[in-house]
């Protein structure tokens, strides 16, 4: 494929919002996980990554229809470095209909919905007319709300393939601008905290009731986090500052094993992998570092574990970054693309946070600590629910 340059991109996070405090909590290994105060939640024994501010954040007042947490969680970061002047500066440089919109998502608006229900009428069960699942709920609702925001007229879609969903859009956007469909697009993903997701994952025994420690010896389980992440993608222009960062391959595979476990031998995810790389036309032995899906779940990272051994063995120095910002659902694959912009930028690779005694059964290299060595290629895994799958590679333009 033709590498695409990341003009721009931001993410939010437990961490705090924006680049910044990202890179400095990495920097310091610092997690923001914390004890679960969500909302009503006071029943489950587990740790979440919340951002503060999001429900001090209103929308545009033009935009009233489409409040609900999670626009709000993107507004909030579509204002971050710069990222929001960056769309509109391409929107004038190219065109409305020339722009397109692709983000992830898996939960969407569903909170807006889970609150509407305590409101329902007591007599018919009518949910409250203030209600507006189209523009809340709906998972189109996020594309929705940015390409109005932006005066955006090409094509939109938004991937709700569970935890590749985020990560998918890349490759979607890839495509289109491949086509001749579109000259740039946002991409990236948004995914808030709801009832649904902490009781759903907690219905399925996946929980852990400690910070999560990916790929621990004694992991015991995820913790729910949320996030925006966004990336605007272009063409290459004719030069290129060193730091820039491309977009160099993009893989995808369903391997459909099961509804909620992963292939064991991660069959999907070394297709994936395999296809990511094809794409940007490397070989193994080019990729410096592996942002690992990484959920800290026992099946997940042994699977995956196993995956990557098969591809590059114990060579290439893998982590997650989960510990830091917990599981990000619908936009782990586009915060976790943009981690991975950032270590290309700066020159380092992010350890694994809370992860204490990487699991010898899993013969992969994992970094405990930040590594001061700068990588010029990283691929970035995000694997989701029925074995859909997505790996992209990133590498700095220098």
């Amino acid at each position: 494929m033709i590498p695409l340059h990341l003009s721009n991109f931001t993410t939010s996070s437990c961490l705090g919002a924006g680049l910044e405090p990202t890179l400095a909590a990495l920097r310091a290994g610092r997690s923001g996980l914390a004890p679960c105060r969500f909302e009503t939640v006071r029943d489950l024994d587990t740790y979440i990554g919340e951002i503060a501010g999001v429900d001090e954040t209103p929308l545009p007042a033009d935009f009233a229809e489409h409040e609900c947490r999670n626009n709000r969680l993107a507004w909030l970061g579509l204002q971050q470095d710069g990222f929001d002047d960056a769309v509109r500066a391409a929107v004038a440089r190219h065109g409305r209909r020339r722009v397109g919109v692709f983000l992830g998502t898996s939960t969407a608006g569903i909170l807006q919905t889970e609150q509407a229900y305590r409101r329902r009428d007591p007599a018919s069960g009518a949910l409250p007319a203030d209600f507006v699942y189209r523009t809340t709920h709906n998972t189109y609702s996020l594309a929705g709300f940015v390409r109005a925001l932006f005066g955006i007229e090409g094509p939109a879609a938004v991937a709700s393939t569970a935890c590749s969903s985020g990560a998918k859009v890349f490759a979607t956007a890839q495509r289109m601008i491949a086509t001749g469909l579109i000259d740039a697009a946002v991409v990236g993903g948004v995914d808030s905290l709801c009832l649904t997701t902490l009781y759903g994952f907690n219905s399925l025994e996946l929980l852990s009731p400690e910070p999560c420690r990916p790929f621990d010896v004694d992991r015991r389980g995820l913790s729910i986090g949320e996030a925006a992440a966004f990336a605007l993608l272009e063409p290459m222009p004719a030069s290129l500052d060193p730091d820039a960062v491309l977009l160099l391959g993009a893989g995808e595979s369903s391997d459909a094993h099961h509804m909620s476990s992963p292939h064991p031998e991660g069959a999907g995810a070394r297709q994936a992998m395999q296809a990511a790389l094809a794409a940007a036309g490397l070989a193994a032995d080019a990729i410096d570092y592996v942002n690992l899906h990484g959920t800290a779940t026992p099946s997940n990272d042994a699977a995956e574990g196993r995956a990557v051994a098969a591809l590059f063995g114990d060579r290439v120095p893998c982590s997650s970054t989960k510990g830091a910002t917990g599981h990000t659902l619908g936009a782990a694959g586009g915060r976790e693309a943009v981690i991975a912009a950032l270590a290309l930028q700066h020159g380092f690779m992010p350890g694994g946070v809370n992860t204490r005694a990487p699991d010898p059964a899993i013969p992969i290299r994992y970094l405990g600590a930040n590594a001061d060595t700068a990588p010029r290629r990283v691929l970035s895994n995000s694997f989701g629910f029925g074995g859909t799958n997505c790996s992209l590679v990133l590498g700095r333009a220098g």
